[in-house]
């Protein structure tokens, strides 16, 4: 017996939930060709994985590496989690279909979550396809790519920042738009309804929009969580109705006596859900978003602008008085020095109230800038709440990782690590072989990618060697980069990307159709 590659002497964790068992793994060329003792065979390249576990590469379900993914950085992060594949375009909003016009609004006005486009991957300038940004992704990074259409992104490109209800012609050209991105190889259609323009959709559009996925997700950012997730979680319930559609529900946090029940309510309804949620008790996102009321424009930066500086909000900002201690700075491109300290904090530095500093950050960033979010829910009880919800078996395992600024969330860095090493070996919420299940298989039957998620003869060889004794997060708020440890050896499409913890310059990552 002859392979390319052979892991030997691992217990493999094949991804049907079933206890480790030992094995060796052997492949040739991008796909699994063998598991079980393997004595005597041979191989090109040998790692030897005795007294550590051997998966299937783990899929992030909700990572905003739409640009950030060229950044061999973050590739690095990444592969030191396990994670091999990222599923992108989330939250309704990034690069593709569109217009130029329409690549450049979601560009700018998600800039502090996605970033910029760049010129040797994302092509900057000029509109893109579906087709176009994955092709830009295939064989060009470390990790595998897949993508969704994003419903902000489609809004913008027929209707501009209308909040107004599609004519029957707009809403021909936006199912156009779903009907082509799902031929190019967009794996469901994703949406955030506390962004802009997706938060002028209806129930009804989205249902509408929904038709052609055949099987594949919609994927939301809720318009509500926490406290308020009933108001959420009715909306996916109407739109799951109307369309029949699989529905998968992003980052899903708050009160787990909360949250449970409508899961369970929804299922007991018959919907086809999933969610993903992240181990952390604290957001990330565009500082606009949390500070901003609803009339305030935001998909007019200009008109924003406009209302930011006039003191038209005057009236606005005290009502915000309970926010400040809960937001620390992201990104602040211009006033980098920002970056990491609360708003609170800043403001002091700047010799400002808090609302007046947070007023200079959104003019001089043109809305770009950024922040972490405390949530009321921290706390031992918050904590408890991630515990439970984790633990449900609709649940898959997702960062939400933004990889933008100079003082980001931890997640995207070590979320799939803290699975592993708190709340598998330490708090034991899952065994070895469900945080198999929840980071592999599971989402790859979710977003229709068959051939993998499984250790298994034929399967697509995205394998991970995991050290059980060591795996943990090192990324924390306070050093948000650092990259975690226990994940050594990593292999994407049966080459090896990452070999003793360090990456090896190979980018076999496939852009993935269903």
């Amino acid at each position: 017996m002859a392979f390319d590659v052979i892991i030997s002497g691992g217990h493999v964790l094949d991804g049907t939930g079933a206890p480790p068992y030992r094995a060796d793994v052997a492949i040739t060329g991008d796909r699994v060709a063998a598991v079980g003792r393997l004595d005597g065979a041979e191989a090109a390249f040998v790692i030897d994985a005795n007294g550590r576990f051997v998966a299937p590469g783990f899929i992030d379900c909700h990572a905003h590496g739409d640009a950030a993914v060229f950044d061999p950085a973050v590739q690095l992060a990444t592969l030191r989690q396990g994670v091999t594949t990222f599923v992108l375009g989330q939250d309704g909003l990034s690069f593709a279909p569109g217009s130029a016009d329409t690549v450049a609004y979601a560009e700018r006005y998600f800039a502090a979550v996605n970033g910029p486009r760049v010129s040797d991957g994302v092509r900057s300038g000029g509109g893109l396809s579906v087709a176009e940004l994955l092709q830009g992704y295939d064989r060009a990074v470390a990790l595998n790519t897949a993508y969704l259409i994003p419903h902000g992104t489609i809004r913008y490109d027929v209707m501009g920042p209308s909040s107004g209800v599609p004519a029957p012609d707009e809403l021909t050209r936006l199912l156009a738009h779903v009907e082509r991105g799902l031929a190019d190889g967009a794996v469901g259609l994703s949406s955030g309804l506390e962004y802009l323009p997706g938060r002028y959709a209806s129930a009804a559009e989205l249902a509408a929009l929904c038709a052609p996925l055949a099987g594949l997700p919609y994927v939301t950012h809720m318009r509500a969580y926490g406290e308020r997730a009933d108001v959420g979680m009715s909306e996916v319930v109407e739109i799951a109705h109307r369309s029949g559609t699989a529905v998968h529900i992003s980052h899903l946090h708050g009160p787990a006596d909360v949250l449970l029940p409508l899961v369970e309510e929804a299922l007991s309804d018959g919907v086809d859900l999933t969610f993903d949620s992240y181990p952390y008790l604290r957001g990330n996102t565009i500082l606009a978003m949390v500070v901003l009321p609803p009339e305030v424009p935001g998909a007019e930066p200009d008109r924003a602008l406009e209302m930011l500086s006039s003191g038209e909000l005057d009236a606005w900002w005290p009502e915000l008085a309970r926010t400040w201690p809960r937001l620390t700075i992201s990104h602040a491109p211009g006033l980098e020095w920002a970056e990491g300290l609360g708003m609170v904090e800043a403001a002091e530095r700047a010799g400002l109230a808090p609302h007046e500093f947070c007023r200079r950050l959104l003019i001089e960033t043109r809305l770009e800038a950024g922040c972490v979010t405390a949530r009321p829910d921290e706390g031992p009880e918050g904590e408890e709440s991630v515990r439970r919800v984790l633990r449900h078996p609709s649940h898959t395992g997702g960062s939400d990782g933004i990889y933008v600024g100079g003082h980001p969330h931890p997640r995207g860095f070590g979320a799939f690590a803290r699975f592993l090493g708190r709340h598998v070996r330490e708090l034991g919420d899952w065994t070895w072989g469900q945080a198999a299940v929840h980071l592999s298989s599971h989402p790859a039957r979710r977003f229709g990618l068959t051939d993998r998620g499984l250790l298994r003869r034929g399967f697509a060889a995205d394998v991970v060697v995991i050290d059980p004794a060591t795996v943990t997060d090192l990324a924390t708020y306070e050093t948000p980069r650092t990259p975690a440890r226990g994940v050594d050896d990593v292999l994407v499409s049966g080459v090896p990307v990452l070999a003793n913890g360090v990456l090896t310059g190979k980018t076999p990552g496939r852009a993935l159709r269903p």
